[in-house]
């Protein structure tokens, strides 16, 4: 069920999917919510799913002034307030996964569990040249996929690419320090071949507290569409089930033992 809902200055486009808990599915930059093509309908058997597109992206017209994180987070924060009504788990790929980790540091009693796809803290841990989007290719390679839905036309993508080629450029800036404000439980997943670098997943890793790692092997920073299947069922276990006590402890061990006091 696809309708629009007035955000604000942003006239937002969702569909809906499935019953259950809510979910977001928050797509990435300059794509829409078409990407999830091969993993909303095994979400939608346990959940319901919403996917938002996000200001200027998919079927929601672009509005004046720059794309920030930080915009994006206040516009998903005020789709949990005003749509779902309360928390919801939130399962972000690339900027939609800064926009959720962003969302649920200002907001944590909105987010119940948060898997973050490939979206790193701070720009300075994307591999060398991975912060230069050039916009003539993407618009080539995009531009006729964006005309297909956008309300604003083919001619407005440049616009659209040229914020988001800044925004790759410029954010996020978060510091490792800042991680530590969220308390969702969370897991961090990334492809083996992915657009960051492991030493920033490893450093995001530990930054959040109690958080769990999913490397999927084989895999670029288009994991969720390259194994579908491997994605969606450790995203789904990560949601349904609850941690495994483990045998052997030891990053969780100080956790472990608060939990015994």
């Amino acid at each position: 069920m696809a309708q629009y809902v007035q955000l604000g200055e942003v006239r937002t486009w969702y569909d809906q999917r499935g019953e259950g808990e809510p979910l977001l599915l928050m797509h990435g930059g300059l794509v829409d919510a078409r990407f999830f093509d091969k993993n909303v309908g095994a979400l939608a058997e346990r959940f319901q799913v919403f996917l938002p597109e996000r200001r200027g992206q998919g079927h929601t017209p672009d509005v004046d002034g720059p794309i920030t994180y930080e915009t994006m987070a206040r516009d998903t924060i005020a789709f949990l307030e005003t749509v779902v009504g309360g928390p919801a788990h939130l399962v972000g790929h690339s900027d939609g996964a800064v926009t959720a980790m962003l969302a649920a540091m200002r907001r944590p009693e909105l987010v119940r569990r948060l898997v973050l796809v490939s979206g790193g803290f701070h720009h300075d841990g994307l591999m060398p040249g991975m912060d230069e989007i050039d916009v003539d290719q993407v618009t080539d390679y995009l531009a006729d996929a964006y005309a297909e839905v956008s309300p604003d036309g083919r001619d407005h993508f440049r616009v659209v690419a040229e914020k988001i080629a800044r925004l790759g450029a410029e954010e996020p800036t978060l510091d490792r320090s800042e991680l530590g404000a969220i308390s969702s439980r969370t897991l961090v997943m990334f492809g083996d071949d992915d657009l960051v670098t492991l030493e920033h997943v490893i450093a995001m890793y530990g930054a959040i507290p109690g958080s769990e790692l999913a490397i999927v092997p084989g895999t670029s920073h288009f994991l969720l569409q390259e194994k579908p299947a491997l994605c969606n069922a450790i995203i789904l276990e990560f949601l349904t089930t609850e941690p495994v006590p483990t045998v052997a402890p030891i990053r969780r061990a100080a956790n472990r033992q608060g939990d015994e006091a």
